[in-house]
């Protein structure tokens, strides 16, 4: 089933707040998450979709297993997995792999950071 961008982002800007959507979708206005969010404007292209369908998946994974206030910590804090970017880093330069492996090893307890 597929979700509406709107409440993917609706859901990432209440768990991560609407710079950090803004930021990981790769956009340069900070806020225009909270456009893509009520419908307004131009919304996202096919890239920034899969990133924002993405981090979704990323958050409700690390959310689910370890609480949302881990996962938001996860996504904003330096990660080893990542060369110690942030995921948010991550996602925006399209490493979305990397991103996955990083959430694995948090899941699996095998995250050394």
């Amino acid at each position: 089933m597929r979700r509406d961008i709107r409440d993917i982002v609706r859901e990432l800007n209440a768990a991560l707040g609407p710079t950090l959507v803004s930021t990981l979708a790769g956009a340069k206005d900070t806020t225009v998450s909270l456009q893509w969010a009520g419908g307004v404007g131009e919304q996202p292209g096919a890239e920034v979709m899969t990133r924002l369908t993405f981090a979704h998946e990323q958050w409700h994974r690390v959310a689910d297993t370890e609480g949302e206030q881990v996962a938001r910590a996860w996504f904003i804090g330096a990660n080893p997995w990542l060369g110690d970017d942030t995921p948010i880093t991550a996602i925006r330069e399209d490493r979305l792999k990397d991103v996955n492996n990083a959430s694995q090893a948090l899941i699996d307890d095998s995250f050394s950071g």
